[in-house]
Protein backbone atom coordinates (compact mmCIF):
# COMPACT_ATOMS: atom_id res chain seq x y z
CA UNK A 1 0.00 0.00 0.00
CA UNK A 2 1.41 3.17 -1.13
CA UNK A 3 1.62 6.13 1.31
CA UNK A 4 0.10 9.50 0.40
CA UNK A 5 2.86 11.57 1.65
CA UNK A 6 6.50 10.09 1.71
CA UNK A 7 8.08 9.80 4.80
CA UNK A 8 11.48 12.15 5.66
CA UNK A 9 14.90 10.72 4.63
CA UNK A 10 16.46 12.50 7.26
CA UNK A 11 14.75 11.38 10.62
CA UNK A 12 17.13 14.14 12.28
CA UNK A 13 16.26 17.02 10.15
CA UNK A 14 13.84 18.34 12.56
CA UNK A 15 13.13 17.57 16.36
CA UNK A 16 9.59 15.84 17.27
CA UNK A 17 7.81 17.10 20.30
CA UNK A 18 5.11 15.61 21.87
CA UNK A 19 2.46 14.19 19.32
CA UNK A 20 4.51 13.91 16.70
CA UNK A 21 6.63 11.33 17.96
CA UNK A 22 6.12 7.96 16.06
CA UNK A 23 7.53 5.00 18.33
CA UNK A 24 5.00 3.44 20.65
CA UNK A 25 7.37 3.43 23.26
CA UNK A 26 10.04 6.16 24.46
CA UNK A 27 12.71 6.12 27.32
CA UNK A 28 12.23 9.22 29.20
CA UNK A 29 14.65 11.80 31.20
CA UNK A 30 13.15 13.50 34.05
CA UNK A 31 13.27 17.16 34.25
CA UNK A 32 15.95 17.30 37.01
CA UNK A 33 17.90 14.96 34.07
CA UNK A 34 17.70 11.57 35.85
CA UNK A 35 16.23 8.60 33.71
CA UNK A 36 12.71 7.39 34.52
CA UNK A 37 12.59 4.13 32.60
CA UNK A 38 10.96 3.21 29.35
CA UNK A 39 6.97 4.20 29.58
CA UNK A 40 4.42 4.11 26.34
CA UNK A 41 4.22 7.55 24.44
CA UNK A 42 0.63 8.01 25.79
CA UNK A 43 2.05 8.11 29.25
CA UNK A 44 5.37 9.95 28.88
CA UNK A 45 3.13 12.71 27.18
CA UNK A 46 0.36 12.35 30.15
CA UNK A 47 4.24 12.69 32.47
CA UNK A 48 5.56 15.36 30.48
CA UNK A 49 1.86 17.87 30.73
CA UNK A 50 1.72 17.01 34.15
CA UNK A 51 5.06 18.55 34.53
CA UNK A 52 3.69 21.74 32.84
CA UNK A 53 6.94 20.95 30.14
CA UNK A 54 6.83 19.08 26.64
CA UNK A 55 8.28 15.73 25.62
CA UNK A 56 11.15 16.17 23.43
CA UNK A 57 12.64 13.51 21.54
CA UNK A 58 16.55 14.01 21.63
CA UNK A 59 17.91 10.29 20.63
CA UNK A 60 15.42 9.65 17.64
CA UNK A 61 17.46 6.34 16.97
CA UNK A 62 18.06 4.95 19.78
CA UNK A 63 15.55 1.81 20.56
CA UNK A 64 13.44 2.93 22.11
CA UNK A 65 13.84 6.36 21.10
CA UNK A 66 15.24 8.83 24.46
CA UNK A 67 12.68 11.72 25.40
CA UNK A 68 13.25 14.37 27.71
CA UNK A 69 10.58 16.24 29.57
CA UNK A 70 11.58 20.07 28.95
CA UNK A 71 10.00 23.12 27.38
CA UNK A 72 10.42 22.94 23.83
CA UNK A 73 11.54 26.62 23.88
CA UNK A 74 14.08 26.12 26.43
CA UNK A 75 15.14 22.85 24.74
CA UNK A 76 15.38 25.08 21.54
CA UNK A 77 17.86 28.25 23.29
CA UNK A 78 20.00 25.28 24.89
CA UNK A 79 20.28 23.86 21.38
CA UNK A 80 20.99 27.67 19.53
CA UNK A 81 23.98 28.21 22.40
CA UNK A 82 25.36 24.77 21.65
CA UNK A 83 25.45 25.44 17.85
CA UNK A 84 27.10 28.54 18.20
CA UNK A 85 29.91 27.39 20.18
CA UNK A 86 30.24 24.40 17.51
CA UNK A 87 30.59 27.14 15.04
CA UNK A 88 33.28 29.01 17.05
CA UNK A 89 35.32 26.12 17.16
CA UNK A 90 35.66 25.58 13.84
CA UNK A 91 36.05 29.19 13.12
CA UNK A 92 39.11 28.62 15.38
CA UNK A 93 40.30 25.74 13.20
CA UNK A 94 40.46 28.21 10.35
CA UNK A 95 43.74 29.05 9.28
CA UNK A 96 45.14 31.68 6.84
CA UNK A 97 48.23 32.24 4.62
CA UNK A 98 50.18 35.16 5.04
CA UNK A 99 53.14 35.31 2.13
CA UNK A 100 56.34 37.41 2.27
CA UNK A 101 59.20 37.68 0.34
CA UNK A 102 63.13 38.28 1.18
CA UNK A 103 62.45 42.15 -0.16
CA UNK A 104 58.79 43.00 0.85
CA UNK A 105 58.08 46.77 0.62
CA UNK A 106 58.05 48.34 4.02
CA UNK A 107 54.48 49.08 3.28
CA UNK A 108 53.28 45.76 1.62
CA UNK A 109 54.85 44.12 4.88
CA UNK A 110 52.55 47.09 7.04
CA UNK A 111 49.51 45.90 5.04
CA UNK A 112 50.37 42.20 5.29
CA UNK A 113 51.14 42.62 9.57
CA UNK A 114 47.40 44.48 9.96
CA UNK A 115 45.61 41.14 8.27
CA UNK A 116 47.66 39.23 10.34
CA UNK A 117 46.74 41.07 13.93
CA UNK A 118 42.99 40.69 12.38
CA UNK A 119 43.27 37.03 12.08
CA UNK A 120 44.23 36.44 14.90
CA UNK A 121 42.06 38.65 16.48
CA UNK A 122 39.05 36.45 14.99
CA UNK A 123 40.73 33.37 16.77
CA UNK A 124 42.17 32.36 13.34
CA UNK A 125 45.67 30.56 12.88
CA UNK A 126 48.37 32.29 10.70
CA UNK A 127 50.71 30.40 8.37
CA UNK A 128 53.27 32.54 7.53
CA UNK A 129 54.83 31.65 4.31
CA UNK A 130 58.31 33.66 2.44
CA UNK A 131 59.29 31.78 -0.97
CA UNK A 132 63.10 32.26 -2.32
CA UNK A 133 63.48 33.43 -5.85
CA UNK A 134 66.59 32.58 -8.12
CA UNK A 135 69.67 33.75 -6.33
CA UNK A 136 67.52 34.90 -3.31
CA UNK A 137 68.37 31.29 -1.38
CA UNK A 138 72.05 32.06 -1.54
CA UNK A 139 71.06 34.46 0.99
CA UNK A 140 68.31 33.02 3.51
CA UNK A 141 69.51 35.24 5.92
CA UNK A 142 67.69 37.78 4.82
CA UNK A 143 64.46 35.50 4.63
CA UNK A 144 64.62 34.76 8.27
CA UNK A 145 65.32 37.95 9.59
CA UNK A 146 61.84 39.00 7.86
CA UNK A 147 59.82 35.88 8.89
CA UNK A 148 61.02 37.02 12.44
CA UNK A 149 60.38 40.57 12.50
CA UNK A 150 56.73 39.38 11.71
CA UNK A 151 56.81 37.32 14.44
CA UNK A 152 57.62 40.04 17.11
CA UNK A 153 55.55 42.41 15.61
CA UNK A 154 52.65 40.12 15.80
CA UNK A 155 53.89 39.04 19.30
CA UNK A 156 50.72 41.04 21.38
CA UNK A 157 48.81 38.73 19.08
CA UNK A 158 49.82 35.43 18.66
CA UNK A 159 52.93 33.21 19.24
CA UNK A 160 54.71 30.62 16.54
CA UNK A 161 53.77 26.96 17.42
CA UNK A 162 56.99 26.19 16.33
CA UNK A 163 60.20 27.90 15.19
CA UNK A 164 60.39 29.08 11.56
CA UNK A 165 61.53 26.11 9.40
CA UNK A 166 62.78 25.88 5.83
CA UNK A 167 61.18 23.65 3.31
CA UNK A 168 62.32 23.48 0.35
CA UNK A 169 62.66 27.23 -1.03
CA UNK A 170 60.48 28.73 1.21
CA UNK A 171 60.03 29.71 4.64
CA UNK A 172 57.11 28.49 7.00
CA UNK A 173 55.76 29.17 10.56
CA UNK A 174 52.47 29.00 12.15
CA UNK A 175 50.79 31.37 14.26
CA UNK A 176 48.41 30.73 17.14
CA UNK A 177 46.37 33.44 18.87
CA UNK A 178 47.02 34.08 22.51
CA UNK A 179 44.42 33.76 25.14
CA UNK A 180 41.74 36.53 25.00
CA UNK A 181 43.11 37.77 28.28
CA UNK A 182 46.57 37.92 27.46
CA UNK A 183 46.15 39.18 24.07
CA UNK A 184 45.97 42.74 23.03
CA UNK A 185 42.96 44.20 21.77
CA UNK A 186 42.08 44.58 17.77
CA UNK A 187 43.76 47.96 16.60
CA UNK A 188 40.76 48.76 14.79
CA UNK A 189 37.95 48.05 17.72
CA UNK A 190 40.34 50.61 19.49
CA UNK A 191 40.61 52.95 16.57
CA UNK A 192 36.51 52.69 16.15
CA UNK A 193 35.77 53.20 19.69
CA UNK A 194 38.23 56.11 20.15
CA UNK A 195 36.25 58.18 17.18
CA UNK A 196 33.16 57.51 18.48
CA UNK A 197 34.32 59.16 22.20
CA UNK A 198 36.29 61.95 20.38
CA UNK A 199 32.48 62.33 18.20
CA UNK A 200 30.74 62.54 21.88
CA UNK A 201 33.03 64.99 23.73
CA UNK A 202 33.03 67.18 20.46
CA UNK A 203 28.78 66.84 21.22
CA UNK A 204 26.44 68.41 18.78
CA UNK A 205 27.38 71.34 16.48
CA UNK A 206 25.62 74.10 18.06
CA UNK A 207 24.05 77.09 15.51
CA UNK A 208 25.23 80.66 15.79
CA UNK A 209 23.22 83.23 18.24
CA UNK A 210 24.35 86.07 16.12
CA UNK A 211 22.34 88.49 13.53
CA UNK A 212 21.43 87.38 10.02
CA UNK A 213 24.62 87.31 8.01
CA UNK A 214 27.38 86.84 11.20
CA UNK A 215 27.60 82.73 11.03
CA UNK A 216 23.27 82.29 10.95
CA UNK A 217 22.19 81.56 6.81
CA UNK A 218 18.46 81.56 7.64
CA UNK A 219 18.00 78.56 5.47
CA UNK A 220 20.12 79.67 2.75
CA UNK A 221 24.27 78.93 1.93
CA UNK A 222 24.61 82.54 0.58
CA UNK A 223 21.45 84.54 1.33
CA UNK A 224 21.36 87.54 -0.83
CA UNK A 225 19.45 89.66 1.30
CA UNK A 226 21.35 89.28 4.67
CA UNK A 227 23.40 92.88 4.24
CA UNK A 228 19.97 94.77 3.22
CA UNK A 229 18.89 97.13 6.42
CA UNK A 230 15.26 96.64 6.12
CA UNK A 231 13.54 99.63 7.60
CA UNK A 232 9.69 99.19 9.16
CA UNK A 233 7.46 102.04 9.86
CA UNK A 234 6.72 102.75 13.48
Amino acid sequence: MSRPYPRSSSPASFVRVNGKIRAREVRVIGVDGKQLGVFSLADAINMARSNGVDLVEIAPNAAPPVCRLVDYGKFRYEQSKRDKEAKKHQHANKVKEIQLSPSIDPHDFGVKLTHAVEFLCEEMKVKVTLRFRGRELAHKEFGFGQVEKFIKEVAPYGHPDAPPKLIGKGINVMLSPLPRNKRAKNPKQDEAHAAEEAQKRAGPSQPSNGPPGQGQTDGFANNPFSKLNIQTGQ
